[in-house]
């Protein structure tokens, strides 16, 4: 989940050469909506989004549904900044290498 359209693109582009199919998300209404029904191995969102459901909302969604989901949040604000996030919920600094990434998204962590 990213609103920025080159980020999301540049991402969904990189998870998917390594291997991974992804499903884009352009806000937390449009993730929510998405998720509903849904299974996913892994949740990608940035923190900071539009339309009132944040990262840490969708997380928080995740979570309750299916705990065994990998969620990574991603935000160019320190953590200190930021609304706690909820446990279990890995965080990635802003800007990160697609290596970043694909190590937060190892169950090895």
């Amino acid at each position: 989940m990213e609103d920025d359209a080159l980020l999301r693109s540049v991402t969904s582009m990189a998870l998917e050469d390594a291997g991974y199919e992804v499903t884009e998300a352009v806000n937390g209404v449009d993730a929510r909506s998405k998720l509903t029904g849904a299974r996913f191995d892994y949740v990608v969102s940035d923190i900071s989004m539009p339309s009132g459901v944040s990262g840490i909302d969708i997380s928080q969604t995740v979570r309750d549904s299916s705990p065994d989901t990998i969620t990574v949040l991603v935000s160019g604000y320190a953590r200190s900044q930021l609304p706690p996030i909820p446990p279990g919920t890995r965080f990635l600094k802003k800007p990160y290498r697609v290596k970043d990434l694909l190590d937060a998204l190892s169950t090895d962590e």
